[in-house]
């Protein structure tokens, strides 16, 4: 029995030990076109006002069906946010639903470094985001000085509601401990139970996970995808015997411990179903090759490429398809370095090939190796495979400061990595942990790192960091089922800094999100052939994200 494809999926949330996915749809997968000048019905133009002569960017959108519907998550649709750390989403909770926008608390770490502050009875909202009526746009703008997702309106010269939350739709869940986690453990540590029998889901799943899931997924107005990662087996299937340290399954693929390993994860989402949560996809192994670098407290399994692939044809593959979940398979879930090698030695094999849905890639060593030579070239080789960003933090490897708390530029970072990626065939991006403590843990291997939302609980409030704005810029507005368009500037001078993607949402409506990551002002104009031409200035360090329709 052949596995069901998967198209491109939605935008995304990471959660529960912990992660928070947020995806941001681009184009579809299968769709085919020039990254740089792709064909279409609609055709933006943006123009630098630095010349007599202004330049012009078109952007054609891609073609294309829109993605499936995932699996929903215990019946109900979407969540508002992620589930980073667990008391970061019950402090969440706990904070009433304001009528209309309320601005943000503003606390400075620095003469730049400012936080929103929530706590138990107060956090900044935005008004239901409303489309304008044809002929006029809105704009939503954050900046270093400041603004954080304030709203303008403006009309082109010559009511949908969605809510007031961030829109994050996707997460992902560890099976099992991560390094985030606050212990090592697995979900059946007794040694040689190749049937599983003792198999059992931890106080972590059933006391914090499972019902954050179902309140987050209660609270949500969008659906809400999960995709599941391991990062390590139960150590007496571990070459190492231990959940901890660098270590491969035992034997080879196709015998019991990989056949047991294989049915770890149906085991895993049979439990999950009790309790009313169907997981869209997991991916094979978290970070398979970077296991063999890890700290030896790390938990992890070594995999090459050849060596998933096998699993993938043996043994993963087969034992999803005799199950009755419809789960998709997601492989390498490592560094975009790996690529195209990795989606070559796996998808290169038809078996594995119809088996699997899409790849995963992390952003750390994304300087290494430009887009255009891992995720085009990929995309180029399998467009009937998607790409999905399923990791990224700012603060790892960093010796000073693993949180920071009001940095502009590691929000910077995110918004440039999202849109990068997004003009190189990448269907979603995905954050790791909303929410982390002021040290930027729980970890206990102590790889702390940052997060969008950082929680103080002694004084039972959490700060609102630059991060998470620049992630609202792109999930507040940008739904599943959108599509990339081509976006032609014609700026042709190296002062031209602005990064930008443009993309038309299911309702027809087009969304252009614009970074300026430079210490000056840059004027630009927009034109859209259908509605006409305004000029515009994105100020020093800012985002900003327009929003209009034709009709």
């Amino acid at each position: 029995m052949n596995p069901p494809h998967l198209p491109a999926r939605r935008g995304s949330l990471q959660g529960g030990g912990r992660h928070v996915w947020q995806e941001f749809p681009g184009r579809r997968s299968g769709d085919r076109g020039d990254s740089a000048d792709p064909a279409g019905e609609h055709s933006l133009s943006l123009h630098p006002l630095l010349h007599p002569r202004l330049p012009w960017l078109r952007v054609p959108p891609f073609t294309g069906s829109a993605p499936q519907d995932p699996p929903e998550l215990g019946g109900h649709g979407g969540a508002m946010g992620a589930v980073g750390i667990l008391s970061w989403l019950l402090l969440l909770q706990t904070v009433p639903w304001a009528a209309g926008a309320r601005p943000c608390s503003p606390k400075y770490f620095g003469r730049d470094a400012m936080v929103c502050v929530c706590n138990a009875t107060y956090c900044d909202t935005l008004d239901p985001l409303v489309l304008p009526a044809p002929g006029s746009y809105v704009k939503y703008e954050s900046s270093k000085a400041g603004k954080r997702l304030e709203r303008s309106q403006g009309s082109f010269q010559d009511t949908h509601h969605l809510g007031a939350c961030s829109g994050y739709n996707l997460i992902r869940l560890p099976m099992a401990c991560s390094d985030f986690s606050v212990r090592p453990y697995s979900y059946d540590d007794v040694p040689h139970d190749y049937e599983l029998t003792h198999f059992r889901l931890a106080e972590e799943d059933v006391k914090m996970k499972i019902p954050l899931l179902h309140r987050a997924s209660a609270m949500s107005r969008r659906p809400l995808s999960l995709f599941a990662s391991p990062w390590t087996s139960p150590g007496w299937l571990k070459s190492n015997g231990d959940v901890r340290g660098k270590g491969t399954l035992k034997g080879q693929t196709g015998d019991k411990y990989h056949k047991t390993w294989a049915n770890y994860f149906i085991k895993f989402l049979d439990e999950y179903a009790k309790h009313n949560v169907t997981f869209w996809a997991v991916t094979v192994q978290n970070e398979p090759l970077a296991a063999l670098l890890t700290p030896p407290q790390f938990p992890t399994i070594a995999f090459t490429a050849a060596k998933q692939r096998d699993f993938v044809v043996q043994d993963l593959g087969p034992a999803l398809a005799r199950s009755p979940h419809r789960t998709r398979i997601i492989i390498l879930d490592d560094q975009r370095i790996h690529l195209p090698h990795w989606a070559k030695v796996v998808l290169g094999n038809n078996t594995a090939a119809r088996y699997v849905a899409g790849m995963g890639v992390h952003w750390y060593l994304d300087s290494i190796v430009p887009a255009r030579c891992s995720l085009e070239v990929t995309h180029k080789l399998f467009p009937g495979h998607f790409l999905l960003y399923t990791e990224a933090c700012s603060g790892f490897l960093t010796f000073r400061f693993s949180v920071s708390l009001g940095c502009w530029e590691r929000g910077n970072h995110y918004s440039h990595s999202i849109l990068q990626v997004l003009n190189h065939f990448v269907a979603g991006w995905t954050d790791w942990n909303l929410a982390l403590d002021l040290e930027g843990g729980p970890n206990w291997v102590k790889n702390y790192v940052d997060s969008p939302v950082i929680v103080d609980s002694s004084k039972d409030i959490f700060y609102k960091q630059p991060m998470f704005y620049h992630l609202g810029h792109f999930s507040k507005f940008i739904p599943e089922g959108s599509r990339r368009v081509g976006l032609h500037s014609s700026c042709r001078r190296l002062i031209c800094q602005l990064e930008h993607v443009a993309v038309l949402r299911p309702d027809r409506a087009l969304v252009l999100v614009v970074l300026n990551r430079f210490g000056w002002d840059a004027p630009f104009a927009i034109q859209d052939p259908a509605v006409g031409f305004i000029e515009t200035v994105a100020p020093a360090n800012s985002i900003q994200t327009y929003l209009w329709r034709q009709q």
